[in-house]
Parts: structure tokens; sequence; C-alpha cells
């Protein structure tokens, strides 16, 4: 491997589409930056001349350490309540956001983390890796010590999952509309509104964080409609309209002080999902990204 401008400055060229990787293993930013890091230290570690392909190999390393990470977290929340939810990425509606979160949102949105949280993590790993990013699966295998035959029928067996789930309008004019209606018609306690914008089998997730509410999980649209009426006039007066993981979504708060994010899947014009992120542990993130502050370089990072 050649290193005209040096090693350090590769791999800050690599680092947004590192974290990517790793945000769509693992659907937390602090996580993944922690992989990137770790990566970053392998490298140091390595000589770089028995390196030919710098992108491939890091690909194939954060993608070992993010495999490892799942493993811990699965075993951690073996016996926690309540759904999973992801740290959300946040801009405002008329800009991409940071350049870093403009590739992440786009490679990967907040309804696909959610059912990837649902797969082992050999699943998730092969279905990230190569439907996500195009490794082949002859990279992948030997990440988790499997044969590329393995890892293609892992990615199929997650493909199916992600067909299975609900899938995003494509066309975001057509989210936004949606998402416009929907906290119209909850702002105005606009009951009939609400049900003929929810799908049958729309879903509302809450992740509060530490404290006395426990994460939930609502389904119905009858059930979902009552919920939101009854909760709407406490937040939504104050709801911003965001970019959530690349689409419609809204935030409560400020920009400099985010207290709750608000993201939908919109599939076929109707309200599939509404997830509820109000857990300070996964807004952390989105104070640091609003700052002014300049990013990190590989020797500066500092753990967030």
């Amino acid at each position: 491997m050649h290193e005209p401008d040096g090693l350090a400055s590769q791999f800050q060229r690599l680092r947004p589409y590192l974290i990517s990787v790793g945000y769509s293993m693992l659907g937390s930013v602090s996580e993944a930056e922690d992989a990137v890091q770790e990566s970053w230290l392998r490298l140091r570690r390595t000589d770089p001349g028995a390196i030919e392909d710098l992108r491939a190999w890091l690909t194939t390393v954060v993608g070992r350490i993010c495999l490892d990470m799942l493993k811990a977290r699965q075993a951690r929340r073996e016996d926690q309540a309540g759904t999973w939810l992801p740290e959300p990425l946040v801009a405002e509606p008329a800009t991409d956001g940071p350049e870093s979160q403009a590739i992440i949102a786009e490679s990967i949105g907040l309804a696909l983390l959610i059912v990837l949280e649902s797969l082992t993590p050999p699943e998730r790993l092969a279905f990230v890796l190569h439907d996500v990013f195009a490794v082949p699966f002859g990279n992948i295998g030997p990440i988790m010590g499997r044969t590329p035959e393995t890892a293609r029928q892992l990615a199929s067996r997650a493909r199916r999952r992600v067909q299975a789930a609900p899938q995003p309008d494509p066309d975001l004019p057509v989210q936004r509309r949606a998402v416009d209606v929907f906290l119209a018609a909850a702002r105005g306690g606009d009951f009939e509104g609400l049900l003929d914008l929810l799908a049958p089998e729309v879903v509302l997730r809450f992740d509060p964080g530490i404290g006395p509410v426990a994460p939930f999980e609502i389904t119905g649209p009858q059930a979902v409609a009552q919920h939101i009426l009854r909760t709407a006039p406490r937040f939504l007066p104050h709801a911003i309209p965001a970019t959530v993981n690349g689409t419609p979504g809204a935030l409560y708060g400020t920009w400099d002080q985010p207290l709750c994010v608000l993201g939908l899947t919109v599939a076929h014009g109707k309200i599939a999902e509404i997830n509820l992120i109000a857990n300070r542990a996964k807004l952390r993130h989105l104070r640091l990204s609003f700052s002014p502050d300049p990013p990190s370089t590989p020797n500066d990072h500092q753990r967030r």
C-alpha cells in the first residue's frame, strides 16, 4: 500500500465511510466512533506494506470489531424489557447536516435499524456489509470464521426479515406531506384524521431512557391515536421539523438542547411506524454534532 499523504490522512479520508459502516452495524454513533478509533489503533500496529487495499482492510476490521460489540451488547440486554431504538441522526430539513451524518443517513434509515436489531449478530454483519456496502461474501465469511456460502445464507435470511418490514416510500415529498398532516392532526386533536393516516399495523415505540417510565410499544390505529392525543398537547406545539436518518420527522426542544426526536416511517402514504426517542444518552451526540467545534482526527479522538 502506498501512502503519499501519510497513513493518518488516508484514514481520515475514509473516516466518514467507516463511521457509516459502524453506525449501520451498531445503531449508535458513539459506539461506531469507538469501533473506528479501535480500527485506527490496529492499523497503526500493522505493517502498511502488507495492506493492498486500505478501504477493504479497514472495512473488515471495523466489521469484526462491531461483531464483537454486538455480541457483548446482546448478552447485556437479554433480560431488559422494551423495544430497543437506535441513536437518531438529525439534520435541519433544508440541509444535509454535517458531512458524516449525511453519508450515514443515506446508508441506512431508522426503520431498517430497528429491523436489524432483531437479527443475530452474524446475520446483521452479513446483510449490512453485503447489501448496504457491497462487500463480497468472500471477505465477509472470514470475519466471523465461516465460509462465504454460510455468509450468503445469513444475508439471505436477514434480507427476508428486512423485506417483511414496512418499506418507506421512496418519494421524500410524499413522506413529508404525510408527516405534516400527521403533526397537524395531532396538534388539532383530530382523532378521525389520525385514524385515516395511520396504517392498519401501525406501531408506536417510546424510549424514555433511565427513569420511572419504562420503554413501551403500542400497536393498532385506535390505541396509537388515543395515546398521541393524550400526550401531543405536551410536546407537539414545540416540535421542530427535522430530517431523521434521511427521512422527515421532528425534534422537540432546540437544536442546542434536543429533548426528544420523533422518527416516522411512511409506507404507501400511511404512517407505519412512530419512534419517539427521549433517551438523553442517545441524544447527546446531537448536541455535539450541532456545535461549531471541528471534527476530531485519529490522533485527538476522545471517547464520548
